[in-house]
C-alpha cells in the first residue's frame, strides 16, 4: 500500500524511535564498533526515507531496516578488505534472516543491555554519557538533544563523536559487566537516566520550568532497563521514583507555564495511573532487597506525597526519617537540605533553621540556589522578613531558569511587603 510522503515520514519517525536502539545494539554486536554501528543504522534510515514513500511501508519495518543495515555492513567490510571469515559470517547471517525478524528475540535483551552499559561507561564524561544514551537508545537527533539541554548542536555533536572515539580507543568491551563491577556500572547507567529525567522535570536553564519530552524519554529508558533487569531493586526504585514524580507534572505549572509549588498544587490533577504504577514498582523494589538503595529511598519519599490526599495529610515525620536513612546511604549536603525541609514541616521552622544555617558553610552549596531558597522560606516563616528578602534575591541571582527566577523575585517582594 502506498502512502503520502508526510505519512511515510511520520511512520519512519515512529519506527525509528521504537527500533533504533535494538537495531544499533544488534549491529554493535556484529561489527564491534559503536560509531560504525550507528552509521550503518543511519544508512538504513536514509534508505527508508528514500524508498518507503513510493514503495510503501514494509510489513516488518524493523526487519527491513536490519536487512539494509547488514547489507551496508557487508559493503563496508568489502571495501576495507576485512577478513574473509567476517565477511562470510555476515553474509550467511544476512541470507538466513532476510525474510524474517533480523535479530533473534532471545538476543534482543542481551544486545540492548550491552548497548546501555557501553553508552553509560564510566570512561566517558557525564555529559557525553547523557548525549550518547539519548542518541543511541532514545533515538533522538543531535538537534533534539541540543534543544533539550539548551546547548549548541555542534557541542552535542562533538560530545557524541568524542564519546565514540573514546570507546574505540579504550577498547571498551561490548558486554554486560558481572560480579562486583555490575553494581558500580549499573550505578552509572541509573545516574544517566535520572539526570535526563531531572533536566526535564526541573530544567536548569531556559524559559521553561519543565521539558516533558525529556521526562518521557528517561521513563522509557528506565522501563526498558527494568524489563531487561527485573531483579535489580534499584532499577525498579528509579522507575518508581520517576513515575511518582512525573505523576505531578500537570499540576506543577499554570496554563502560562508559571511554576506551582508542591504545597499549592491541585492534587486532583495528579496522574493516578502513574502513581499506581510507581507504587507497584516501589513495592517490587522493596520486596527484592531488605536494604533500600538511594533510588528506592527517594521513591519511598515520593510515595509519601503521592499517598497524601491533601498537603496536611503528608507524613512529614516519615519523610524526615527517610531522608535520614538516605543520608546514611549517600551522604550529601543536598540530602541534608531536603531533610531540613521535612523537619521544618514536621516540627516547625525553628527546628529546621539551625540545620540549614549549618549548611551555609558547605562549599558544595555555595552556588546552589535552593539553599538560599529554603533559608528564605524558613526566615519568612519565623518573621525575619528582611533576611528572607535577601535570601530570595540571592537565590534568584543564582538560578539560570527564567521561570524560577521570576518566582523567587516574587517571593522576595512578598517578604519585603511582610517586612513593611
Amino acid at each position: 500500500m502506498t502512502v503520502t510522503v508526510t505519512e511515510a515520514h511520520r511512520t519512519i519517525d515512529a519506527v525509528w524511535r521504537i527500533e533504533s536502539a535494538k537495531l544499533i545494539a544488534a549491529l554493535v554486536r556484529m561489527v564491534r564498533d559503536v560509531g560504525l554501528a550507528e552509521e550503518l543504522a543511519q544508512d538504513a534510515l536514509v534508505a527508508a526515507l528514500e524508498q518507503w514513500p513510493s514503495a510503501g511501508v514494509p510489513s516488518n519495518p524493523g526487519a527491513w531496516l536490519m536487512t539494509i543495515a547488514k547489507r551496508r555492513a557487508i559493503d563496508h567490510f568489502r571495501h576495507l578488505k576485512m577478513a574473509e571469515r567476517k565477511h562470510e559470517e555476515l553474509g550467511l547471517d544476512l541470507e538466513t534472516t532476510q525474510d524474517a525478524i533480523a535479530v533473534e528475540p532471545d538476543e534482543v535483551p542481551d544486545d540492548l543491555l550491552r548497548l546501555i552499559f557501553t553508552a553509560c561507561h564510566p570512561v566517558l564524561k557525564t555529559e557525553a554519557r547523557v548525549a550518547l544514551t539519548l542518541r543511541l537508545l532514545g533515538g533522538l537527533t543531535t538537534d533534539e538533544i541540543a534543544r533539550a539541554f539548551l546547548v549548541p548542536e555542534s557541542t552535542v555533536a562533538q560530545r557524541i563523536v568524542r564519546a565514540k572515539r573514546t570507546l574505540a580507543q579504550k577498547k571498551v568491551p561490548y558486554e554486560v559487566p558481572v560480579g562486583a563491577e555490575l553494581a558500580e556500572r549499573l550505578g552509572s547507567v541509573l545516574e544517566v537516566v535520572y539526570l535526563i529525567f531531572n533536566e526535564g522535570y526541573s530544567a536548569t536553564a531556559g524559559d521553561d520550568w519543565m521539558r516533558p519530552a525529556l521526562c518521557a524519554d528517561a521513563m522509557r529508558l528506565g522501563r526498558i532497563l527494568a524489563g531487561l533487569a527485573p531483579q535489580e531493586p534499584e532499577v525498579l526504585g528509579l522507575v518508581a521514583l520517576m513515575e511518582l514524580q512525573a505523576s505531578r507534572s500537570r499540576a506543577r505549572v499554570t496554563a502560562d507555564g508559571e511554576p506551582i509549588l508542591l504545597m499549592d498544587q491541585n492534587r486532583a490533577k495528579w496522574d493516578r495511573l502513574l502513581i499506581g504504577h510507581g507504587l507497584a514498582a516501589l513495592a517490587r523494589a522493596e520486596s527484592l532487597s531488605a536494604r533500600r538503595g538511594p533510588y528506592t529511598l527517594q521513591a519511598a519519599i515520593a510515595a509519601c506525597h503521592a499517598r497524601a490526599g491533601t498537603p496536611e495529610d503528608t507524613d512529614w515525620a516519615r519523610i524526615a526519617a527517610l531522608y535520614g536513612e538516605l543520608a546514611q546511604v549517600t551522604p550529601s549536603p543536598v540530602v541534608e537540605l531536603n531533610r531540613a525541609v521535612a523537619v521544618s514541616m514536621a516540627a516547625g521552622p525553628e527546628a529546621a533553621l539551625p540545620l540549614v544555617d549549618a549548611l551555609t558553610a558547605e562549599p558544595a552549596l555555595a552556588r546552589y540556589h535552593l539553599l538560599p531558597t529554603v533559608r528564605g522560606d524558613l526566615l519568612a516563616k519565623v518573621g525575619r522578613f528582611e533576611e528572607a528578602e535577601a535570601e530570595f534575591s540571592r537565590a534568584a541571582s543564582l538560578t539560570r531558569n527564567a521561570r524560577e527566577r521570576d518566582l523567587l523575585l516574587a517571593r522576595a517582594k512578598q517578604a519585603s511587603a511582610g517586612n513593611a
